[in-house]
């Protein structure tokens, strides 16, 4: 894990707590899986479906 030990990353989620509260680490742990898997998709899209995209996205601005 990055060259992280137990303790290192225990102390880092300590910190995320101290930083973020109880309350909103469910609701930043979803948004960082969204990233995520946005991110990856994007690298596994090929040009032709990314040209796709777009002209589907300019299509539906001009209507």
């Amino acid at each position: 894990m990055f060259g992280l030990g137990i303790s290192e990353a225990l102390i880092l989620l300590a910190i995320v707590v101290l930083m973020f509260g109880g309350k909103k680490l469910p609701q930043l742990g979803k948004s960082m899986g969204q990233a995520i898997t946005g991110f990856k998709k994007g690298l596994n899209e090929s040009p032709e479906e990314e040209s796709k995209d777009k002209i589907e996205d300019t299509t539906k601005k001009n209507t």
